[in-house]
């Protein structure tokens, strides 16, 4: 199986595949998003001798020689259309049930896919291969009368279905003459009628998501973009705790050989500021709500003291990292890395990203559970954090491993922790508080004014010790550190712009790291430098930028975290969070209002 990056997502905030062009389902972890890969072929590009690949799930039409695929407007349910030489056709629907059902959230650790014959006498074989163990073993199986059960490690899945087992276990051509219905879920007795109970799980799945996407308010420009972006990021939140993970994936290498390949099924501080604050834009309040409340357990179990750069989506503080030999990596690229050693790292940014976070809660009665006094206090522990280690030396938001500098962005994030506690303690009437913080926030201005301006260059530094260009300057801006018409943001943007932009991409720096000169541009970055494009009135560039991106997204519509500015191909983990931000951000910055179209 040829590993590529133009994957569709489906999922229910507990679980999510990744299926490819050819509908297979090619990576999906259980029993959570960081758990153990049943379908894990997207890693493992060299199959085994014969037909002994394992870790995927595939419905295969005999002598197809087309396949179209796309999603059910505003949803993750994916419909695949298969047809064969002679015109006979079937339609595979995927998804993973997502509805409310007895007052809570219904989203089990399950997979259900639905087989219907649209044209002709279909032949189809379903090959159903779980891994365990991180692709070191097949799932070992037992079979029931009407299922078969999959025995991965640390659970047990039972594929329920309509169609003959024994056809199923023994991965036999035959005819498709009606609907076929598979449910891959709990080791649990399907008691209800299995097609009935597909069928209206899928119409409630589908109405779910419906209901969710009427409520975001999005451009009117780019809105399908938009609310593709918006479904993927709400999937990376792990529901049951709020959590939000950079991405659905682990070890897609940022390019070819490079060895950056990195777990990202965790929850960043960082990234998962940056989500809520793209679907705050959108009014999706419930990803905002859910993720406060994995905060405020976050900072309870620091106790004031050191705040991680990132924890695992149940609120787990370690996350060894250790490397998994029995799959041979994306495109045979090695190493596939479980867990992340970056949770060790001192990152100073995540005090600043954990106050922007909550700053929201002081101000928006739309919020089920406004924050008060007793959220202010705490948060002020992590302002303290903040202004007990803003001038120190950290590995910065890139997550260097071998070096270290007192990073611009990670002072100016402290200052920012600073200043938002001030406008909190200002809606909460705490006047000698808020002048308490304001004048933290003003002594670390003065840090960063002296310290990272060069004037030879006429330009911030990205470190405090060194004169370099770094893309995170740009966020100086969407910070509201310097207004766009400061000259000294003017100077910092031409020269990010001239040393790191490749075309129609950034780089988030070009001198050499752990692993040596990067190669791959980072799609964020390239969102960053079109907001400052806009805002310093290059509007013209900034919309043809807009757009230059946007013609980079996969069949899916989506991106991942890097991209090759030479040849556009999509390198990194993916969906990347991320970069479907910059999507949303820009096209809400860059469209007409409703006003200008109605």
């Amino acid at each position: 199986m040829t590993a590529t990056l133009d994957l569709w997502p489906i999922g229910n905030c507990q679980v999510s595949a990744l299926v490819d062009r050819a509908g297979r389902f090619v990576w999906g972890c259980t029993p959570r998003v960081d758990g153990d890969p049943a379908f894990s072929s997207l890693l493992d590009a060299a199959p085994r001798a014969g037909d002994g690949a394992r870790g995927f799930w595939e419905i295969d039409l005999e002598d197809c020689v087309e396949t179209q695929q796309h999603y059910l407007r505003n949803t993750p349910i994916l419909v695949t259309r298969h047809t064969d030489g002679a015109g006979n056709a079937i339609e595979v629907v995927d998804f993973c049930p997502r509805f409310r059902r007895n007052g809570r959230m219904y989203r089990p650790v399950a997979f259900a896919r639905i087989v219907r014959p649209v044209a002709g006498s279909p032949r189809i074989r379903i090959r159903l291969r779980p891994a365990r163990d991180w692709g070191a073993a097949d799932a070992e199986r037992t079979r029931g009368s009407n299922h078969i059960r999959y025995l991965l490690a640390g659970a047990v899945l039972r594929l329920s279905t309509t169609a003959p087992v024994g056809w199923v276990e023994d991965e036999r051509l035959f005819r498709v003459e009606r609907p076929l219905h598979f449910f891959l879920g709990p080791d649990e007795s399907f008691s209800d009628d299995l097609r009935a109970a597909l069928d209206t799980m899928l119409d409630r799945t589908e109405q779910e998501w419906h209901e969710w996407v009427r409520g975001l308010a999005t451009p009117p420009e780019w809105q399908t973009a938009v609310i593709r972006a918006a479904i993927t990021l709400k999937l990376c939140q792990h529901e049951e705790t709020g959590a939000i993970v950079a991405a659905l994936t682990t070890s897609i290498p940022e390019h070819a050989g490079s060895q950056r390949n990195w777990d990202y099924r965790y929850c960043w501080i960082r990234d998962a500021y940056y989500t809520v604050q793209a679907l705050n834009r959108l009014g999706a309040l419930d990803v905002l709500e859910g993720y406060l409340e994995y905060l405020r357990n976050i900072i309870d179990n620091a106790k004031g003291g050191h705040i991680q750069p990132l924890y695992g989506v149940g609120g787990e503080a370690r996350i060894e990292e250790r490397e998994a030999p029995g799959l041979t990596g994306y495109r045979g690229m090695r190493p596939v890395r479980v867990g992340n050693q970056a949770y060790e790292q001192v990152q100073h940014d995540a005090y600043g990203q954990i106050v922007l976070s909550n700053t929201q809660s002081f101000f928006d009665q739309r919020l089920f559970r406004v924050g008060g006094i007793a959220d202010f206090e705490a948060l002020e522990a992590i302002g303290e954090r903040a202004w007990e280690v803003h001038d120190k030396p950290d590995a910065g938001l890139w997550e260097l491993r071998t070096r270290s500098h007192v990073h611009t962005y990670s002072v100016a994030m402290c200052w920012a922790a600073c200043d938002r506690l001030a406008n909190a303690a200002q809606a909460l009437g705490l006047a000698a508080r808020a002048a308490f913080w304001l004048d933290r926030a003003g002594h670390i201005r003065t840090t960063i004014e002296q310290s990272a301006w060069r004037p030879d260059t006429q330009r911030l530094s990205a470190t405090f010790g060194g004169d370099d260009l770094d893309a995170s300057l740009i966020q100086l801006l969407d910070l509201r550190f310097l207004p766009p018409d400061d000259p000294r943001f003017r100077g910092t943007l031409e020269a990010v712009e001239q040393g790191l932009r490749r075309g129609s991409h950034m780089l988030r720096y070009a001198t050499e790291d752990d692993f040596g000169l990067p190669e791959t541009a980072f799609n964020v970055c390239t969102f960053w430098l079109i907001e400052a494009l806009h805002a310093t009135g290059r509007l013209t560039d900034a919309r043809a930028l807009f757009e230059e991106m946007l013609s980079r997204r996969t069949a899916a519509g989506l991106l991942s975290e890097d991209i090759d500015p030479l040849t556009g191909e999509l390198w990194g983990n993916y969906p990347q969070t991320y970069s479907l931000v910059g999507l949303i951000n820009c096209a809400g910055m860059l469209s007409k209002p409703w006003s200008a179209i109605r």
